[in-house]
This record gives C-alpha cells, structure tokens and sequence, in this order.
C-alpha cells in the first residue's frame, strides 16, 4: 500500500469514528460558558460570538462591566452598523485603578448585574456576553453566590451566557458548561508596544 493509499485508510476510519461520535450528540441547551486567564482574547472571543449570533439571526446583548466610556471597535460597529440585532450596555465607569473609589465601582456593578439579569430573562434574545463580569466579582463588587444561583436556577433553557475577565472564581467555574482559560505566552506590551486599534479595542 502506497502511502496516498494509507492516508485516505487512516482518515476513513477517523471520518467514521467522527461520525459515530457525532451521532451520540443530540443535546441542544443554553450553555453557561467562561473566558478567564492571563492570556489577551477572552472579551475579543466574547464579541466573536455576538457577531456569530448576528450571523444566524440570534438577538444578542452585551454588557460591558468594566471599560467604562472607553471607545473601542466593537462597541462603535455594534452601535452604527448591529443596534438592531445586538443591545449594548455599559455599566462600568472604567478600571478600577483609574476610578479608585470602591462604592462607585460596586454600584456601577450592580446596576450592571440589573441590565444582565433583564437581558438574559428577556425570552427575546438568545445570547448574553457579560464582559469583565470577572473583574467585579474578583473585587467582590457582586455576590458570587447570587450569579451562580441566578445563571443554574433563572436562565432561560435556550440562552447563552458568556462571562469574561481574569480569575475566573471557582464557584462560577463549576457552575460553567465550558470553561477556557486564555494562557499569557507573550505579549507585546512588555516590550513597550502600547494597546492599539484594531488588536486591543
């Protein structure tokens, strides 16, 4: 057997276990998904989804819980060009290094746990992105308890949530359907590259 003979035998047998594999997957329910880690991409993969949603006609809601009024690329398409298919919101006021005041950051966190919890009862819409929802329950901004118990016991059956930002907590990462931790290999802003258009926002 030549070899253009033994690789079309080896991907015949990995199509048919593909398929037998396949088959036994006939699930389909919202998932509770988490980006976290130190690795740059957890919110960029976030808003891959919201325009994946766009795509397919799913409404979509974000709500930002950290970056404030900062302007960035995927708030100014999903405003000019989306604001029909994809509500935005944004409920933080910034980092919590340049606001420095702990009862505003809580508040605006709670009001933005408010907006969420709207968005994802909301039968009309099928996937909610909760950007740097980690960040405030990090700092303990929001009751880690309460949106554990919200997502498992409130979430409609069909609705996607996605929750991005660094350390993750453990009881939301138990509660998670899936789980990807975004690893820091190297990063340009070490070498003095400052963030960009188009890379970072």
């Amino acid at each position: 057997m030549d070899d253009a003979a033994r690789h079309k035998a080896k991907m015949e047998k990995i199509r048919a276990a593909r398929a037998r594999m396949m088959a036994s997957k006939t699930e389909e329910r919202g998932l509770i998904m988490v980006h976290t880690g130190k690795g740059k991409g957890k919110s960029s993969s976030g808003f891959g989804m919201v325009m994946r949603c766009v795509g397919w006609g799913i409404p979509a809601a974000v709500v930002q819980f950290v970056k404030g009024e900062w302007e960035t690329g995927e708030k100014r398409v999903l405003t000019e060009r989306f604001a029909d298919e994809v509500r935005l919101f944004v409920a933080g006021e910034g980092f919590t290094w340049e606001t420095q005041d702990r009862d505003r950051d809580r508040a605006a966190a709670e009001r933005g746990w408010q907006i969420a919890k709207e968005q994802i009862r909301d039968p009309g819409i099928g996937f909610v992105l909760l950007d740097e929802i980690n960040i405030a329950l990090r700092y303990d901004y929001l009751d880690i308890d309460e949106v554990v118990t919200f997502l498992q016991e409130e979430k409609p059956e069909m609705t996607h949530v996605v929750l991005t930002g660094r350390n993750a907590k453990e009881e939301l990462v138990a509660a998670a359907d899936l789980v990807t931790e975004f690893d820091l290999v190297k990063h340009p802003f070490r070498d003095g590259v400052r963030a960009q258009k188009g890379v970072e926002f």
